[in-house]
């Protein structure tokens, strides 16, 4: 029999821990997508050693698993006696901020190449357009460039941050207490273990859900011109006697 009772009251005490997973998707959210625009500027760059510089990076943190660059970064720079002696100790002793810091690092290496592809899509006529206009560079960038890639980019980057919420589930390997740490420590006491995840997993299904309409949102608000401008014609009606 499903025990309702034991059910509630375990998701209750996932959802207090949710403030946990949202920081850490939040934070690592926007420090990444920073992180991202100076890596797709260095990516972009006509010098090779800066250009070399972002593909190293992007292989290095696309081609190894999250995993293991959160173990190397909670565990392995406590090795180094610079890094325990500087200004930055006491917070890369924190866990929340290391696993902050490796989901920014992770995610940025996909979102560069996810803006990256979405920036190479731009029509060059438009761009040519807007600089035959007298368009300043910046101007270029706010008005045409920008608003074109990140309408190509949203479907996929509306995945890196679906992906990127299910990742905040490997800090609970440093003892950070989001949703999946508070469920192990339910299942460590109560060994009911199938539950426990039905619970966890329903409460980030929720969470994606709400983010995958919000991505929605936004791509129907950018497209909403171009909607406008598909419209057909209507129909003219021939004039009596035709």
């Amino acid at each position: 029999m499903i025990d309702f009772a034991f059910l509630t009251d375990t998701f209750l005490k996932l959802s207090a821990a949710l403030p946990v997973t949202l920081g850490l998707f939040i934070s690592a959210f926007l420090c990444g997508g920073i992180l991202a625009i100076g890596i797709l500027s260095l990516r972009m760059s006509r010098w090779r050693v800066l250009s070399g510089f972002a593909r190293g990076y992007i292989l290095v943190f696309r081609g190894s698993p999250l995993m293991i660059q959160l173990f190397l970064i909670y565990y392995g720079l406590g090795q180094f006696g610079v890094i325990r002696h500087s200004f930055v100790w006491p917070f890369l002793r924190e866990p929340f901020i290391c696993a902050v810091l490796a989901l920014s690092l992770c995610t940025a290496a996909y979102t560069a190449e996810i803006l990256r592809g979405a920036l190479l899509a731009v029509p060059a006529g438009q761009v040519e357009a807007g600089l035959a206009c007298g368009m300043s560079r910046w101007l270029l960038l706010r008005r045409i460039i920008a608003p074109i890639m990140l309408r190509y980019a949203l479907p996929a980057y509306s995945t890196e941050a679906i992906l990127l919420v299910k990742s905040t589930a490997l800090a609970s390997l440093v003892t950070v207490w989001d949703v999946t740490g508070v469920a192990q420590q339910i299942i460590q006491r109560t060994y009911r273990t199938m539950e426990v995840f039905v619970c966890a997993a329903a409460i980030y299904l929720i969470l994606n859900f709400i983010i995958v309409q919000l991505y929605a949102l936004l791509e129907r608000r950018l497209s909403a011109q171009h909607r406008v401008a598909k419209k057909p014609m209507p129909a003219v009606k021939p004039l009596a006697g035709e």
